[in-house]
């Protein structure tokens, strides 16, 4: 395999570093060490430098927010973008899978939030087949979003957000037609960044936002037209959008981009990593700076290598690679029985894509569980265990950890049968060389050092709900139509 570019720096430049930083567990590991490390793999701890985000006072990201809370992009006005990505649950939901449409309670948001026992498709589980991931620093994807990479820039331009500016190739979406050779060709509506292009399919997703009903619209553009028209209809969301576009025309490219703005404008990164990389040398424990190098170092200094995938201040490489993560839920509609996930596999239809998925920010990871895919995992240190050995952590996986009701509905019946398919691409992936998580072993104390580590990597902010107001809005924000969710707990507690 080659060596990135990065572990050359470290092999050709720091090897007595290196050396010097794998002290045994009675040496201390010095913050000089540590902050070397990070600093020749070219980490400074803030990932917005060079970048041009929004705040969230900007008028456009004011007039986002209202409408990330609006019920009224859903079709049947049950669902709004924060009912499975609210800031105060991390940017999602707290759920594994989460529920959209037809939800008991539509503003329960959360755990407690169940599917309608008399809605299309019951089956007493959730509804959507996949994780929502956090709408926290979305402003900092350049290549990809969404776990498959539906959405992608065909530029990956370092520090734009997938912004294919005057001159670029744009991005690619759902809706990009293909060339004669089954090419995917860029979204000419796709808009501005990656977020903004993203923030156009939530609303054409039957389980997510639009429902089950309005069969006459046929396309993901009469859906969009139609929730325009509705805005359009309220003078408070004309003159809403007048006080930004200098006009009451309502579109949902302009829909889009204002939510676009918004999620762009969750910028939380201000976390002890950051601080300890810029020269406080106590801003992390002991314990985390021995997380970081084992986080940092490669496995031939015996480091456990987990830079190789989430590299650079952003805690990703944008890749895609196959972890097989346990699947559960209803599925994508792949494999013999349709509750299986092909990944990656479902845009390019390449072998090599096959069961991958793109590797996760660890940025505030702490706030973003469950973790995985189909949000296997409710603890970091089951996540950690997994990485180290896949096939013994699936063979021991252990359902309890789950909402009953997802065992209940059936939607985990199936998962030793799926995800062993997933293990075997991972073993042959190995074989022939694509790059693939190495079999460690670590003791129960490393693991334990990683997960300190990771703690480091979380903004304060998002665990404060004062801190996070700003992005919430209270009764002093407009309602135009009156449909703002306003989020609940189960205990019927305002979130």
């Amino acid at each position: 395999m080659q060596i990135s570019t990065p572990y050359r720096v470290l092999t050709l430049i720091l090897i007595p570093l290196l050396l010097a930083a794998c002290a045994t567990d009675e040496e201390d590991i010095s913050a000089l060490r540590v902050r070397s490390v990070g600093i020749a793999l070219g980490l400074t701890g803030d990932p917005t430098t060079l970048r041009i985000l929004p705040s969230i006072t900007d008028p456009k990201a004011q007039l986002g927010m209202k409408l990330f809370y609006s019920k009224a992009l859903g079709l049947d006005q049950d669902a709004a973008c924060a009912s499975c990505h609210h800031p105060a649950l991390g940017g999602n939901d707290d759920l594994s899978l989460p529920i959209g449409v037809d939800a008991e309670n539509p503003d329960l948001v959360g755990p407690g939030r169940f599917h309608l026992s008399t809605a299309p498709n019951w089956d007493g589980g959730p509804t959507v087949s996949r994780n929502a991931p956090t709408t926290f620093n979305s402003g900092m994807w350049d290549r990809v979003m969404t776990y498959d990479g539906r959405i992608e820039s065909l530029d990956k331009a370092v520090n734009f957000n997938g912004s294919p500016g005057d001159f670029g190739a744009g991005i690619v979406t759902p809706d990009s037609l293909t060339d004669d050779f089954g090419t995917l060709l860029a979204d000419p509506n796709a808009g501005g960044n990656l977020p903004t292009a993203l923030a156009r399919f939530p609303v054409t997703s039957v389980e997510d936002m639009r429902g089950f009903d309005f069969l006459t619209l046929v396309t993901n553009d009469d859906v969009r037209n139609e929730l325009a028209a509705r805005l359009a209809a309220y003078a408070g969301w004309r003159a809403e959008f007048a006080a930004v576009y200098g006009d009451e025309i309502i579109t949902y490219d302009r829909i889009a981009e204002a939510l676009g703005e918004y999620v762009r404008s969750q910028v939380f990164v201000n976390n002890a990593w950051k601080a300890f990389m810029l020269g406080d040398d106590d801003a992390i424990s002991e314990a985390a700076r021995r997380g970081a190098l084992l986080f940092m170092l490669p496995t031939r200094v015996d480091g456990a290598s987990c830079i190789t995938c989430h590299r650079s201040d952003f805690f990703t490489d944008e890749f895609f690679h196959v972890l097989a993560m346990p699947q559960i839920g209803r599925g994508k509609g792949d494999g013999d029985t349709g509750t299986d996930d092909f990944g990656r596999f479902r845009v390019t239809a390449a072998d090599a894509d096959l069961y991958a998925f793109r590797t996760p920010s660890l940025l505030n990871v702490t706030e973003t569980g469950p973790w995985g895919h189909a949000g296997a995992y409710t603890t970091l240190e089951a996540v950690i265990r997994h990485h180290l050995d896949p096939q013994t952590a699936v063979d021991n996986y252990d359902f309890n950890q789950l909402e009953p009701s997802i065992v209940s509905s059936g939607q985990t019946d199936e998962m030793r049968l799926n995800t062993q398919k997933a293990l075997d691409k991972l073993a042959t992936n190995r074989l022939i060389g694509i790059l693939s998580i190495p079999i460690l072993e670590l003791t129960d104390e490393q693991v334990g050092y990683l997960v300190e580590f990771l703690k480091t990597l979380t903004d304060p902010c998002v665990q404060d709900r004062a801190c996070l107001a700003p992005w919430i809005p209270d009764d002093t924000v407009a309602d135009p139509d009156g449909l703002r969710l306003n989020a609940v707990d189960a205990n019927l507690n305002p979130l």
